[in-house]
Parts: structure tokens; sequence; C-alpha cells
């Protein structure tokens, strides 16, 4: 059941939205909850449990649609009556894969199929989300078309039992509303591994500094309020990436969710200015630059990243500081390459830098800033630099406290990295 500190009502020029029934301090829970369907993003479906979304290099597989994986018998059974359908689909298409919004769909159209009045959401059905249809570009629409095609050919027999399905619930209008609607499921390390969709959850509006955050432990999302909430607020989330210009997060914003962003931080175009300090045609060619970058990432094509990402950096180091979001990306993935290829030195000295950029656009208490933190007092503990190391995880570990609680798998990997340092600091 959905707690009773927040109530739906209607925002001022958003729509449906959530806000606070009493008084929430920063840190404390506001909802958790399972989500309604979710599946594992497709460069994870050989990596992660398709039940509980624990990583692991060597999962079983399903000896029937050798897609879905498991860490556990245990896992295969509970995620048995979610996969028992979907299992027949996948068979049909080997060796193709269809992407994660038609996989999430199917399991959502399954599961809508199945159920009955009582297992409706509290405050938000799947049929009252908003489709925006009407205010997709014929492009879009096109694209949503060609996306039921393929749902057609996956569902194959089971094409029949959509006639069943609730009315105005057609595959188009489900495929827009999951499009606007559903989550990226994230890890420990903020990386994307599933998608899934928590109907009340969607009635959470925008902003770009907002008083929420929401955390998964597997696939259970909690929504934490990061500063005091006073009654009657309304309850906010991010929904992009807020390493990108007022203009790039508002343009994604209107793409995505078909709205303008009208928040402080995009009409005041508040650090944009930081975002792109340096020289333009210099900046410009590291952006140019970053999406072949990340394609050598996602091949794990290490030296080579490690060569061009070090080569740009040097080359414009005195032309375009660190502060500037396309040096900072390029640092992080130079980091990455670093520690792939074991030069946890090298690799330290790229944190670092990457660290003040981070404070400067993820104000505390903000996952990103925690887990970066996380990752540099890691190089810095392994390379004995225990006091440094202390240090890192203790700003890490204050910020977590408050954005994944002090239960969390994550917090609890920061407080014994702790612990270890205070330990051997003991020692010396």
């Amino acid at each position: 059941m959905m707690a009773m500190n927040i109530e739906r009502f209607v925002s001022e020029g958003k729509g449906n939205g959530l806000r606070a029934l009493r008084e929430i301090k920063a840190g404390e829970v506001i909802h958790s909850c399972e989500p309604y369907a979710f599946c594992i993003a497709k460069d994870f479906l050989k990596t992660a449990c398709h039940s509980c979304l624990k990583r692991d290099e060597s999962l079983s597989r399903c000896s029937q649609c050798k897609t879905a994986r498991y860490c556990s018998v245990q896992c295969q059974k509970q995620a048995w009556p979610d996969h028992k359908r979907e299992c027949k689909c996948l068979k049909r298409l080997q060796p193709r894969i269809p992407t994660d919004s038609v996989r999430l769909l199917t399991r959502i159209i399954f599961k809508l199929l199945g159920q009955s009045e009582s297992d409706q959401e509290d405050l938000y059905s799947i049929a009252e989300h908003q489709s925006h249809l009407a205010d997709m570009s014929e492009e879009k629409k096109e694209g949503l078309g060609h996306l039921c095609t393929t749902l057609q050919l996956y569902l194959g027999e089971e094409n029949h039992d959509l006639s069943q399905l609730p009315p105005g619930l057609d595959p188009v209008s489900l495929l827009a509303r999951v499009t606007c609607n559903c989550f990226s499921i994230s890890d420990g390390e903020l990386q994307d591994v599933g998608v899934g969709l928590y109907p009340s959850m969607s009635l959470l509006n925008h902003d770009c500094q907002p008083n929420c955050v929401m955390i998964f432990e597997g696939k259970r999302l909690t929504l934490r309020a990061v500063r005091l909430i006073r009654p009657c607020e309304e309850l906010t989330i991010s929904y992009t990436d807020i390493l990108v210009t007022s203009k790039e997060r508002r343009s994604h914003l209107q793409e995505q969710y078909h709205f303008l962003c009208q928040c402080t931080r995009c009409t005041t175009e508040d650090k944009d200015c930081d975002m792109l300090a340096g020289e333009k045609t210099a900046w410009t060619s590291l952006r140019d630059a970053i999406p072949h970058m990340e394609q050598l990432q996602s091949e794990q094509r290490w030296e080579e990243l490690l060569k061009e990402s070090q080569a740009l950096l040097h080359r414009y180091a005195d032309v375009v500081p660190d502060r500037n979001i396309y040096v900072l990306r390029l640092l992080d993935l130079a980091m990455d390459a670093c520690i792939s290829l074991g030069d946890y030195e090298t690799a330290l000295e790229y944190g670092h830098r990457a660290l003040e950029p981070y404070k400067l656009y993820y104000s505390d208490p903000h996952p990103s800033r925690a887990v970066e933190l996380l990752r540099v007092g890691k190089l810095q503990h392994y390379l004995s630099r225990l006091e440094e190391a202390q240090g890192s995880f203790t700003q890490a570990y204050d910020i977590m406290k408050v954005t994944h609680g002090t239960d969390h798998a994550l917090t609890n990997e920061v407080r014994r990295k702790l612990s270890e340092c205070q330990a051997e600091l003991g020692q010396v």
C-alpha cells in the first residue's frame, strides 16, 4: 500500500503530481515499491540475474529460451510466473532480441491480461498514464509503428489476446505510455541494468533541482527526500542528466516527456557558463569526439580509449578547464580505461581531477557525487593513501546516509571501507 504521507493532486501547469501530507525530513523514506513489470536492459542480458538483477559472469540460462539468466534456482522459480509466456516469445525470435521497450511492453500486456481489479496500483493506474500521442512528431509516431510491428512478431500466436486488453490500451497507446513513464533501474554504480514501470511513481514531476531521489536495490525502488519537505509541497525528481546545459536538458525533456522545463536552474541558465568554459572551438572538438569514445568504452577497447582520451585531454589542457562538461566526461572515460588496464595511479589522477567539477554540478546530497567519491576512495585505499581514502569514504558515507539510507548495500560497502581505513591507520 502507498504510504499515507503523500497524496495525488493536480499540480499547476504540470497536470497530476504527488505532494507531501506532512513534513518530511532529509533522508526519510517516502515510498518503496516493486515494479508492476520490468525487464533487463539489452546490454546486461548475459550478466544480470533476470529476477534479482544481481551481476554475475556465470549465470544459469533458461533451458528453453536460452536468453533469461538466473543466479540461483530460487530466483528462477520466482521469475517463472513473469517469464512463462515471455519464454515462448524469446524462443520464437532467436537469435534476435527485441528492444527493451518491446520486451517490457510484452510483460505489461501479459500482466494486464492476467490481472484482476484488485491488482490496481493505489494512486495511478496504467490506463491513466498519459500517452502524449497527440504531441508526438510524425517521425516518433512512425518509430512507435515499427516497434509495434516487432511486438506482433514477438508475440506470434499470442497476438489474438490483444483484443482482450482494457479499452483504450491498444499496443501503440501502451508503447507511448511506457516510453513516457518507465524508469531506468540502476545498480549501485548508477549503471542502467534494467527498465521498469512503477505506476504510482510516474506521478512524480520533474525538477532539475529536485527534493527527492530514486534509489534502487535490485528492482525495488525507494523514494527518499534529499532535503526538508514542507506539508503540501510537491515532490519532484530529475528526469534527465544534470551534466548537460539548460538548452540540452529542455530539448531532451520536450522530446521525451513533452513539456518545457520552467525550473529555476533552466530559466536562469544556472551553471551553463561553467559547463561550456574554455575555447569554444576546442570544447566543440571534444564534444564531437565523445560518441566515438563511448563506443570504445562499450566495446571494452580500453587501450584505444585511454590513448585517444589522453591525447585529447593533453591537446586542450591549456584552453579548456576540467569543469567543462566535455572534459569531465573524458576524465571519467579515461579513469574507467585506467582501472580496466590496472593503471590505478593514473586512474586516481583523473578521478581526483573530476571531484571538484562533480561538487560544482551535483549539489549535496547527490548519489552521483557519492559514487564518484567511493570510486576515488577505493583507488586511494588500494594505493595505501589511507588518510585521503578515509576522507573520501567519509564524504561518500555522509551523502549516502541521506540518498541511500544506512541499510543499503552500497552504504554498507562504504561503511566497511571506512572501518578498514580506520583500522589500518590505527596500526600505522
